[in-house]
């Protein structure tokens, strides 16, 4: 059976979570940011894929990197922190350059305040994992993985 083609994924952390660990952790926990990114990047390498992580604060530096991504990576995972619930822009460059995303995110939007509940994210993504702290990101890379190698 011939070895599986070396994938490359795109990790986006949206606002805040450069505070992970510091911020909240009753809510995020202690993981910091660069502990996800370093696990991460161990496990694309362990399912043969490449991971470049990367985080803004800034909506249109988001942008920017998804519309960049176009022709240059298989997959995108998304934690687009608080612009999950607000930005119609982050959606549509989702949907523009239309590469399968999975939306995670550290805890269950579902159980928080009722703004958290709406994603405009989650329509255009191929699916959302939430609530699972840093495990989330790690799930949500696996399930990227897989859906892409079943293509």
């Amino acid at each position: 059976m011939p070895e599986p083609a070396r994938l490359k994924i795109l990790v986006l952390h949206g606002p805040n979570l450069n505070l992970l660990g510091l911020r909240e952790p009753e809510t995020y926990g202690s993981t910091t940011l660069a502990e996800i990114n370093q696990h991460l990047t161990q496990l694309g390498t362990e399912h043969k894929a490449g991971v470049i992580c990367e985080q803004s604060n800034h909506e249109g530096v988001l942008i920017d990197a998804i519309h960049a991504a176009r022709g240059q990576y298989d997959g995108l995972l998304i934690n687009p922190g608080g612009l999950t619930h607000t930005s119609v822009a982050l959606r549509d460059a989702i949907a523009g350059v239309a590469i399968p995303t999975v939306e995670v995110h550290l805890s269950n939007i579902h159980k928080r305040e009722e703004f958290r509940h709406h994603s405009y994210i989650a329509p255009v993504a191929i699916g959302q994992i939430s609530g699972f702290g840093a495990r989330s990101y790690y799930l949500g890379l696996r399930a990227l993985i897989e859906s892409l190698r079943a293509v």
